[in-house]
């Protein structure tokens, strides 16, 4: 059996919810955001990844918004953030690991639900990829801070490693949980190891801001 069950698929997404809506809500504590604010950024943290996938599938509604029960864990988890934010914050790690949990449930559904609509498996790992790393970039716009995904240690590329374990399995007419669970594992596993270690991809080796520095104009902006 090479799908996730009904079910099974379900339990993830919800579980995938849960990490990101509180991730959400931590952020916005951070950020002394209001109430409503709190419980703004933990719905669209919860619900942007998936939201995306599903209107690239053509999937309407998204799956998010047939059910009560998505919006029910973004709400407890902004309550739960709120009023708990500073016992949840002494451990300054919390963001990062409910973020990696999401970060691979999401990435994980949404490379498989790619592959069940027919979609060629190198593009379902980029919508996985793109399904998983969806709400922790709209939680860092609306949070007005960079995405982690564009400098923080390796993000998008653990994403990118549970996405390739599912299309692999998928190829060989593998699936279900016992793939699922270990991709999960492997992304979560990852994003620890690279936060724990600060490892990270290469940056640009140059800039603007480094002519700028040492007082010589960008070669775009020199008179000919």
């Amino acid at each position: 059996m090479n799908q996730l069950s009904a079910t099974t698929f379900t339990a993830l997404e919800l579980a995938g919810s849960c990490a990101f809506a509180i991730s959400g809500a931590l952020v916005a504590v951070r950020r002394r955001m209001d109430i409503f604010g709190v419980l703004v950024l933990a719905f669209v943290t919860a619900v942007a990844g998936g939201t995306a996938r599903d209107v690239i599938l053509g999937v309407t509604p998204p799956e998010a918004f047939r059910g009560w029960h998505v919006l029910a864990i973004a709400v407890a988890a902004a309550l739960v953030c709120f009023f708990a934010g500073r016992r949840l914050e002494r451990a300054r790690i919390a963001v990062q690991v409910f973020d990696a949990a999401g970060l691979g449930l999401f990435a994980v559904t949404g490379t498989q639900k790619a592959l069940e609509s027919g979609i060629d498996p190198a593009m379902a790992v980029v919508l996985g990829v793109l399904t998983g790393i969806g709400g922790g970039i709209a939680r860092d716009v609306l949070a007005s801070r960079a995405p982690i995904v564009l400098h923080a240690e390796i993000y998008a590329l653990a994403a990118l490693a549970a996405a390739v374990v599912v299309a692999g399995a998928h190829a060989f007419g593998l699936g279900g949980p016992l793939v699922a669970v270990p991709a999960v594992a492997i992304c979560f596993a990852l994003r620890m190891t690279a936060i724990a270690r600060r490892w990270s991809l290469p940056p640009a080796q140059w800039s603007p801001l480094d002519a700028e520095r040492s007082g010589r104009p960008p070669l775009g902006d020199r008179e000919p």
